[in-house]
């Protein structure tokens, strides 16, 4: 019996060893995961900043504010990691149909979809009344169209460029 507890004794120590290897490393992963999360935030407001650069905005309706420019209008505070928000309004392709309106223009949509029961692709048309401020778009023309606020009773897009003249 007095042989088995030396043999103890040694396991122990060996244990100790082993753990403090243990925390030695674990705390090198540590710091080394800290230090490359302190990177990629580094580069994020990097490349954050880049883009807020690259694009200004020319519509008020589609200015983003970048956070840190200045205080809200209303006087509440932003969360500070809140980013600049997804711009997720709709984009439609399609051809103007009538411009006879002033700084209005009326843009036929065509969308593919599948028939629910028969599983045909079936072309549904649909009628887009679009605010063109400039009147630059003609009968015929290939416009992108972006879903906006309510202009008027039918109005809900507006003309973000012309991508083809009429022929």
């Amino acid at each position: 019996m007095a042989d088995e507890t030396p043999e103890t004794e040694d396991t122990v120590t060996d244990d100790a060893v082993a753990d403090e290897a243990v925390d030695a490393v674990a705390d090198e992963a540590v710091d080394a995961a800290k230090a490359a999360a302190a990177a990629a935030a580094q580069a994020l407001d990097a490349v954050e900043a880049e883009a807020a650069r690259e694009l200004p905005a020319t519509d008020e309706e589609a200015a983003v504010p970048i956070p840190g420019a200045g205080a809200p209008a209303t006087g509440k505070t932003a969360p500070e990691d809140s980013g600049p928000r997804a711009n997720r309004r709709k984009v439609r392709e399609g051809i103007v149909v009538s411009d006879a309106m002033s700084s209005t223009v009326v843009v036929s949509v065509v969308e593919r979809v599948r028939h629910r029961k028969y599983g045909k692709t079936v072309q549904r048309t649909k009628k887009l009344y679009v605010h063109d401020a400039d009147d630059s778009a003609k009968v015929g023309d290939r416009v992108r169209v972006q879903e906006t606020r309510p202009l008027s009773k039918l109005k809900r897009w507006r003309l973000t460029e012309v991508v083809e003249r009429a022929r």
